[in-house]
């Protein structure tokens, strides 16, 4: 199994800690706490043709949000000529299940929606669904 680049969206250290140390087994873990950071590690990794596999995405962030941030992965893919199917996996995480959110994530692209707190076998189940091995 090829290993996975992933980047962590995440303003909440012990959050961003507990993410790491449940993906840390699939690849190579990137770390970003706000929204503007996240867009940018996407742009560089695409830059340097290493594009992320899986991005987690909390939906409440300082200076962007995961919305947002979402909306601007997607814009970039389309701008660079990606495939629908060749996007990056992007799942949101927060700690409110916020209906209205749930949509304007789905709206924007987002593969899967979790509700915190993540545990591990939960996680991986999810990343199962959408077609990433769990080895």
């Amino acid at each position: 199994m090829e290993e996975m680049k992933i980047l962590i969206a995440e303003d909440n250290f012990v959050a961003r800690k507990i993410l790491t140390k449940q993906l840390c087994t699939l690849g190579e873990v990137d770390i970003a706490s706000n929204g503007k950071e996240a867009l940018e590690a996407v742009r560089m990794a695409l830059d340097e043709h290493e594009p992320y596999g899986l991005i987690c995405l909390d939906v409440t962030m300082p200076e962007l949000g995961g919305i947002g941030a979402l909306q601007g992965i997607r814009l970039i893919e389309a701008q660079g000529g990606i495939k629908e199917q060749n996007r990056v996996k992007i799942i949101m995480t927060t700690g409110l299940s916020d209906r209205d959110k749930v949509l304007a994530a789905a709206k924007s692209g987002c593969d899967a929606y979790m509700i915190k707190p993540i545990t591990k076998p939960r996680l991986f189940e999810e990343l199962s669904k959408l077609g990433i091995e769990i080895p």
